[in-house]
């Protein structure tokens, strides 16, 4: 399963290897402890907005926001059947560069409209949308949409998607 995982140990993966999945270096990481839970996500993704609306909410309370546990965000857009993925995975880690990304996480998640047959490209995560997020947000517009522009976070999803690969 691509959801939330929590990680303690080396897991085996299907070719046998062990493998331990852990923060990346400048990975979105909320709250401490021993435990850590690491989220591999799509912001198009209607069960990932789910888990955001519902479980992520009392997890929060509950353990990050008490210091019980470390949360990792990493992106893991499914570009092949959400289109607009990719794009928000980037400006999430445009957001992260001026260190405001869980509050981009959150308005992305709030704002998403998921993909219907009554709106089969969803919404609220084109470009201008995405843009217009950080302006909300009072980021750096001009550093972030020169970073979304230029494509300066692809190689961060790229490696995410990596890691949750394996």
């Amino acid at each position: 399963s691509k959801g939330s995982g929590v990680v303690g140990s080396a897991q085996n993966v299907p070719d046998g290897s062990p493998v331990k999945v852990v923060e990346r270096s400048g990975a979105p990481i909320e709250g401490s402890g021993d435990v850590t839970i690491v989220e591999f996500s799509d912001f198009q993704c209607p069960f990932c907005q789910d888990f955001f609306n519902k479980s992520y909410q009392q997890i929060k309370q509950k353990y990050i926001d008490t210091n019980k546990v470390k949360f990792v965000y990493r992106y893991f857009p499914l570009t092949a059947i959400h289109p607009d993925a990719q794009k928000s995975a980037e400006a999430a880690e445009c957001a992260n560069r001026q260190g405001r990304f869980f509050d981009y996480h959150d308005i992305l998640f709030k704002r998403m409209i998921p993909i219907s047959q009554t709106n089969p490209n969803g919404g609220g995560l084109d470009t201008a949308s995405l843009k217009k997020y950080a302006v909300e947000l009072g980021l750096d517009a001009v550093k972030f949409n020169s970073c979304l522009d230029n494509g300066d976070a692809k190689s961060v999803v790229a490696g995410d998607i990596e890691a949750g690969n394996k």
